[in-house]
Order: structure tokens, then sequence, then C-alpha cells
């Protein structure tokens, strides 16, 4: 059957477009008490390992390009053996948002979704990845979210100023999930105004865009502190029984 060429064009369109992942790993591990916290081991391997191999591991990522600081290539590298996607290392900035833009600006120029994700975040699920993506195609943009179950105090001047609506309050994981240039745009115009923002979604809400709220997991934890590093070990197991 002959194809039309107005078919062809919707075929094209409708096809789903190359997903990068750039993991965030500049840091300096500060919380930690001595060491880099993405060399130490967790489950017979090491944090940055577990965090590549999410990414390796989900059919829908395309490539992956890995921010470092600079010096920190070699436990890298090794934590990336036999890891194809691997596209490209690129070293940090003085700020994660300055981090997060030489990541997305060193992704393939035909990348439709870029996704940015803490290198210290070792335990995200294929499921919490594909919701970003999933997201990010149709609003533009997308974080992966849990309630916040305990009651929030907003301070001012040591006391408590005001009790936030519990329901209304999710903390943000990542990966953040974006169409590509948005976030380029997004993430540029943030860098040139000299701004350190706490996450990804910041510099593109900042332009008056909306952030799609999709599925985060509880398990999906940041490791900042020493006792992080037990948790994520536990729950590990608890995964992978």
């Amino acid at each position: 059957m002959k194809i039309s060429f107005k078919e062809k064009i919707k075929r094209k369109q409708n096809k789903p477009g190359l997903v990068s992942a750039v993991i965030v790993a500049a840091g300096s591990s500060s919380r930690m008490g001595g060491g880099d916290k993405l060399a130490m081991p967790l489950a017979g391997s090491t944090v940055i390992s577990r965090t590549i191999r999410a990414f390796q591991d989900c059919p829908e990522v395309g490539e992956i390009v890995l921010v470092l600081r600079k010096g920190a290539e070699k436990s890298a590298l090794g934590g990336a053996s036999g890891c194809d996607k691997l596209a490209r290392i690129v070293h940090g900035g003085e700020s994660r948002t300055a981090s997060a833009y030489a990541g997305v600006t060193a992704c393939d120029r035909t990348s439709e979704i870029i996704l940015i994700h803490d290198g210290a975040r070792p335990l995200v699920t294929a499921e919490v990845i594909q919701n970003a993506i999933k997201g990010a195609r149709e609003f533009g943009a997308a974080v992966p979210v849990t309630p916040v179950t305990d009651t929030i105090k907003v301070g001012k001047g040591g006391f408590a100023d005001s009790t936030p609506e519990r329901a209304s309050l999710f903390a943000a994981q990542t990966p953040q999930a974006f169409r590509a240039e948005l976030i380029k745009a997004a993430l540029k115009d943030a860098v040139d105004q000299g701004l350190a923002l706490t996450d990804d979604c910041a510099a593109v809400e900042r332009l008056g865009m909306r952030v799609k709220l999709v599925e985060g997991d509880a398990r999906n934890r940041k490791i900042t502190l020493p006792s992080d590093l037990a948790l994520a070990e536990a729950l590990w197991k608890e995964m992978h029984p």
C-alpha cells in the first residue's frame, strides 16, 4: 500500500525523538564527612555506577552525558564500564545550575527530551524515569514528586510564621524532564543572570512555564549524609530481593 506524503509527515511527527540523560555529579560531597560519596560502595558496586546503570537499563534513554568535577573521571569511568549509552563526559561549573547547563549543551543536537538527574540518587527506577519522559513530552516539563507527610512550618525571626496546607506540598525528585530547547534556554538565562537555583525546574518556572507533577518514588532518595548510604543499601536489598 502506497503511503501518502501527509501520512509520512504524520508518522515522522509521532515518532519519539532521542532522550538524553544528563547525570550531574560535580558536587564536593562536603556533608559526607570525607571522601567522594559517588565513589563509595553500594550494593556490590558504587553509587555513581548504580546511578548510571539505571539509565543504561531504561530502554527509552538513548544517550547519557555525565557532568563531573575535574579529577573524578577515573572512578566515574570505572563505574560506567559496559555502559554503551555514555556518550560524553563534561566538567561542571561553579554551581549546580552551571553544571546542568554544561550537561544539556553537551547533549546530541537531535535530542527531543533531556532528563537531568542527581548523580547521588542511585535508586531511581525505570518507572520514575518513564513518568518524567511522558510528562515532558505532553507538557514540556515534568518533575517526579512525592507527597509531604510532615507538617511544614514557615519560619520568620525564629518563630513559626505560617503553616502551609500539607495537601499542596510535594517533595521534588529527579530526573526532571524537559523539551530540549526549553531547558537549554531556561538554564542559559539563569546562568547569564548569575543564579544558583536549587533545581532545574526553577529555571523553567522563572520563564513563566508550568511544570507537570508526575509520580515519584519514596525510595528515590538523594545520598547526602553517611546515614543515607546505609539506608540506600537497605533499600537496594529490599528492591532486589
